[in-house]
C-alpha cells in the first residue's frame, strides 16, 4: 500500500497537504511547520534546522507498522479512539532526527509533535472530523497489514 502526503501550503506555524492512498485523494493533513529537511540530509543537518516539536518529518520515504502499541495513546481513558486499534497507532518508522512519529487524530498543528494529523481543511490552520478520518484510514491500514501489505509513506512537494 502507498500513502503519499503532498505538501500544499508551508505556513509560518503550520503546513496543511493531502493525504492519498494508492495514487486517490483520501483526506487532508496538519503538520508543524516545514523546515526543508529531506532523508538524505545528515542527522546533524537535521539537528541544526529542526526545532523540537514545530518541524514536520523530513520528505522522503518511509516504512508504516500497525504493529507497535503506543504508551500515550494506549491510555484508553484518555484517548478512547484508539481501543479501536488497541492503542496501535499507524508508526512512520526510521525517520532521521525524529522518533515515535504517528499518523493520528487531532486539530492543529499544537496537536503534532512532528506527527501526522488527518482530517479535513475546511478552517484556516486546523482539520475538522479527525477521529473519524482516523479511524477510516486505520480500518484501510489494517485491512492491508493483515494481508501483510508492505505500507510506505512518501512525502512530496
Amino acid at each position: 500500500m502507498k500513502l503519499v502526503v503532498k505538501r500544499t501550503y508551508r505556513g509560518p506555524n503550520y503546513t496543511i497537504g493531502h493525504l492519498y492512498v494508492n495514487d486517490k485523494f483520501f483526506c487532508d493533513t496538519i503538520e508543524d511547520v516545514d523546515r526543508g529537511l529531506t532523508q538524505d540530509m545528515s542527522k546533524i543537518e537535521i539537528a541544526k534546522k529542526k526545532i523540537k516539536g514545530q518541524t514536520c518529518i523530513p520528505y522522503g520515504t518511509y516504512i508504516v507498522t500497525m504493529n507497535v502499541v503506543s504508551a500515550k495513546y494506549s491510555n484508553f481513558t484518555k484517548y478512547p479512539y484508539a481501543t479501536f486499534v488497541q492503542g496501535k497507532m499507524p508508526r512512520i518508522l526510521n525517520v532521521p532526527g525524529f522518533d515515535g512519529i504517528l499518523i493520528h487524530p487531532g486539530t492543529n498543528q499544537l496537536d503534532t509533535d512532528g506527527c501526522l494529523v488527518v482530517g479535513e481543511n475546511k478552517v484556516k490552520g486546523k482539520v475538522i472530523n479527525s477521529q473519524a478520518t482516523w479511524r477510516k484510514l486505520c480500518s484501510v491500514l489494517l485491512e492491508a497489514s493483515k494481508k501483510r501489505e508492505v505500507i510506505t509513506i512518501t512525502y512530496i512537494k
